[in-house]
């Protein structure tokens, strides 16, 4: 994937994604000691920008091909990015989800049209099953993050930010993504790296899931010794992807590591001075630039609040941090 590549998917994503804005606030601001700016990708369709990926991937498929239906593998995000593009586009979907994912993302992904089909992640291959099902019923299997077009739909974000820090005259600063396999990460590097070299993005994952922090560290992929067990489920994944890490590793800085009660205490944050709605993993980058400010340089930072799919129950106990 390339500059090139994520152009194109900008050109056939033209009308049908929303380009969201930068959004800021004092108060934010006064917490980090910097200026912070805000791309909500919350109010992206499907409520995450995932779905750039998934529409990006379907346009780019053969027709016939695409016709036939596609499978995906998801916790909830890529999952209803893909149902709605698949129903965009006139074809059907499947998609593998773990048992344990939010019972709203569950719920969403089959009212956009999707055929869900659970696992249990802790003892089961999703991409076994998805090869399964790809395999018996003719599927095309559009991956979550290690797939050049979903990067390329992902990059699309990256030119945005681009464009707007331009617009602002934000020559210098880190580009904080909230990361689970690398897609919306490698993608925005790519962008920033043609269009923006000044800006530096930098990785955000929950406590015990930082494989991305730590391969960077040691310069080599790093696997996490869990596959579950944090809210911020967006954003767990067992390590980076094939095609990320390299992107990863060449274009970015270092990574930055937030707790559970942090991912919290920023979805309220992001509540009650943005009025957006973000979920635990969607938060991880806000997280950062407001908990972490002395691993973070320059007066400026951007940071990504990717998703906004999160069940009442747990929106209820980030409000009550307030």
């Amino acid at each position: 994937m390339n500059i090139t590549m994520i152009r194109a998917a900008a050109l056939r994503l033209e009308g049908h994604a929303l380009r969201t804005p930068l959004l800021r606030s004092p108060f934010l601001d006064d917490i980090a000691g910097r200026r912070v700016w805000v791309k909500p990708e919350c109010l992206q369709h499907t409520g995450s920008f995932k779905f750039r990926g998934a529409y990006a991937a379907l346009s780019a498929l053969e027709p016939d091909l695409r016709a036939q239906g596609v499978v995906a593998f998801s916790s909830g995000n890529h999952a209803q990015g893909v149902a709605h593009a698949a129903r965009l586009h006139g074809t059907t979907s499947v998609i593998v989800m773990p048992s344990d994912a939010p019972a709203l993302k569950v719920a969403n992904t089959r009212a956009l049209g999707g055929e869900v089909v659970l696992y249990d992640r802790d003892t089961e291959s999703r991409e076994e099953i998805g090869a399964r099902l790809s395999n018996a019923r003719g599927l095309t299997l559009i991956k979550p993050y290690d797939a050049p077009e979903v990067i390329a739909g992902q990059g699309t974000c990256g030119l945005e930010i681009a464009q707007d820090a331009a617009a602002h005259g934000i020559t210098t600063a880190d580009v904080i993504v909230c990361c689970g396999g690398g897609g919306l990460t490698s993608g925005i590097a790519l962008a920033l790296e043609a269009d923006a070299p000044g800006l530096r993005v930098r990785p955000a994952e929950p406590e015990g899931f930082d494989d991305v922090a730590r391969s960077l560290v040691m310069g080599e992929i790093q696997r996490n010794a869990r596959t579950s067990g944090n809210i911020c489920d967006a954003i767990v994944t067992p390590q980076p992807g094939d095609l990320t890490w390299p992107v990863i590793k060449r274009l970015c800085g270092p990574g930055l590591v937030i707790t559970e009660d942090e991912a919290l205490a920023a979805m309220a944050q992001a509540w009650n001075r943005l009025k957006i709605v973000a979920e635990p993993g969607g938060a991880a980058a806000l997280a950062a630039a407001l908990v972490r400010k002395d691993e973070i340089e320059g007066d400026d930072v951007i940071v990504t609040v990717s998703g906004g799919n999160v069940d009442p129950a747990m929106f209820a106990r980030a409000l009550a941090t307030l």
